[in-house]
């Protein structure tokens, strides 16, 4: 299963995250995990989000640039060599990582390795063989 991730683009000014928050947090929407990475100009908001169609409308209505982009959410355990082990299952079919950030879930023992890969259903093949929970966005969205 593949999680919608949004990615919102913002200028590297004082305040500018403050505003997507005040958005979202008009529109009701909660913010499940986020990653920001920035340059001397610019930064790239990641995202996940109880509900990605309507906060991407209420930041498009703000005059934002978003984009949606499928990802992965594994349940790894939250001990020493969790994401290591995930990392293997993936090294063995040759898969390459574009990026990967985490976050540790209230309701479980376990953490959430969030992935952006080339080949996201087939790295749901692989992580599933190797027994590893993939979660869709209805379980994020209920975290």
């Amino acid at each position: 299963m593949k999680i919608t991730q949004l990615s919102v683009f913002l200028e590297n000014t004082a305040g500018r995250l403050r505003e997507v928050t005040g958005i979202l947090r008009d529109a009701g929407i909660n913010i499940r995990a986020l990653s920001l990475a920035e340059t001397t100009d610019f930064g790239i908001l990641r995202i996940i989000v109880n509900d990605p169609q309507k906060a991407m409308q209420a930041l498009r209505q703000a005059h934002f640039t978003v984009r949606e982009t499928p990802i992965l959410a594994v349940e790894v355990p939250d001990r020493p060599g969790g994401l290591h082990s995930l990392l293997e299952a993936l090294a063995k079919e040759n898969m390459n990582i574009e990026y990967v950030y985490a976050f540790v879930e209230k309701r479980t023992d376990n953490a959430l390795i969030v992935i952006r890969v080339e080949q996201p259903d087939r790295a749901i093949e692989v992580l599933q063989k190797g027994g590893f929970n993939v979660l869709g966005n209805k379980d994020i969205g209920s975290l």
